[in-house]
């Protein structure tokens, strides 16, 4: 993103609220995404795609109690 000359960055909020809301939406997509993923995984008896698409909805539902609770400065 470019500012204009002179133009100071919110260090608090550095980016757009688009940018922040499709980052909030792809993690709200993981979780079902994850879902989907682990029963195909289940039912087609794939251990690496049951490890990826729990750690897929670990991390999601991760970065959003991390987003909700500011636990983390990122």
């Amino acid at each position: 993103m470019r500012y204009r000359e002179g133009q100071e960055v919110d260090p608090n909020n550095p980016y757009p609220e688009s940018t922040q809301m499709m980052l909030e939406m792809a993690y709200w997509m993981s979780i079902p995404v994850g879902l989907v993923l682990l029963w195909m995984a289940i039912k087609g008896r794939v251990m690496w795609l049951k490890v990826w698409s729990v750690g897929l909805m670990a991390l999601g539902v991760g970065i959003l109690i991390n987003e909700y609770f500011d636990l983390l400065d990122l």
